[in-house]
C-alpha cells in the first residue's frame, strides 16, 4: 500500500474524529520525529499496539478491502495491565474487514455515528467448539446466521468468540467503537482467506503519521 494512500486514510480519520468533536490522547498526533524524540513512551505505546493502523489485508485495494482504526487504550497479559482494550474504526462504503475470528478476544462493535455497518457471520472456519446460533444487539437476541445485521448510529452487536465475521459501511462512512478484553493483532486474528493482518508500505510520500507497528 502506497505511503500517500496511508495518509489519506489517517487524515480522513481525523477529519471524522473532528467532525463528531472526538478527542484523542496527544500522541496520536506525534510525527514520525515526535516518536524519536519520546522514544520510551513510543516503544510502551507500540508494545502494546497502542495507536494508528491501516492495512489493506495484503489485497492491494484498501478501498474494497481494507480498514483504518486507532487503538486507544490496551492491556495484556500481568497483573498490572489492563485486561481490556478500546478501538476507533472508520470504515468506507463497501470497505470491508473480511471474515476473521478470535479465540481471546470477546469485543463489543458500536456505531458511533456516519452511516450503516453491516455485519456478517459464517458458519465456516469456527476456532473455537460450540459456537452460538444467537447473537445479541444491545442485549437483545437474534439467529446469527443466513442474515446481514445492519447497525445504525448508537447501536452494538456482541461478536462471540471464535466465530468468523465480517463487516462493511453500507450508505456512507461508518465510524465504529470497539470495546473488548485485550487485542493481539499478531496472534488472535484468524482469517477464513489466507490474508496478511498487515500491509507492505511502498513509501511514495513522508509519513504523516507512524502505524503502531512502524514506532521505532
Amino acid at each position: 500500500m502506497k505511503r500517500s494512500a496511508m495518509n489519506a486514510a489517517i487524515r480522513a480519520a481525523e477529519e471524522t474524529l473532528a467532525a463528531h468533536r472526538w478527542a484523542l490522547p496527544a500522541w496520536a498526533g506525534w510525527s514520525p520525529q515526535d516518536h524519536r524524540d519520546n522514544s520510551d513512551l513510543s516503544a510502551w505505546l507500540r508494545d502494546r499496539q497502542l495507536g494508528w493502523d491501516v492495512t489493506d489485508f495484503g489485497q492491494g485495494d484498501f478501498a474494497a478491502r481494507g480498514l483504518t482504526l486507532f487503538c486507544v487504550r490496551n492491556g495484556g497479559q500481568g497483573p498490572d495491565e489492563r485486561p481490556y482494550a478500546e478501538k476507533l474504526l472508520f470504515v468506507g462504503v463497501g470497505q470491508e474487514t473480511p471474515f476473521h475470528a478470535h479465540k481471546i478476544k470477546l469485543e463489543d462493535i458500536i456505531v458511533r455515528g456516519g452511516g450503516t455497518l453491516c455485519v456478517e457471520f459464517s458458519r465456516q472456519g469456527a476456532v473455537l467448539d460450540g459456537t452460538p446460533d444467537e447473537v445479541r444487539i444491545d442485549g437483545v437476541p437474534s439467529p446469527i446466521y443466513d442474515r446481514i445485521h445492519r447497525l445504525t448510529a448508537g447501536q452494538s452487536i456482541t461478536v462471540p468468540r471464535g466465530v468468523q465475521h465480517r463487516f462493511w459501511g453500507e450508505d456512507a462512512p461508518v465510524f465504529v467503537g470497539e470495546v473488548s478484553q485485550c487485542n493481539d493483532d499478531f496472534g488472535d486474528n484468524y482469517f477464513l482467506e489466507p490474508l496478511g493482518r498487515f500491509t507492505a508500505i511502498d513509501e511514495d510520500a513522508p509519513a504523516h503519521r507512524l502505524c503502531w507497528n512502524e514506532a521505532p
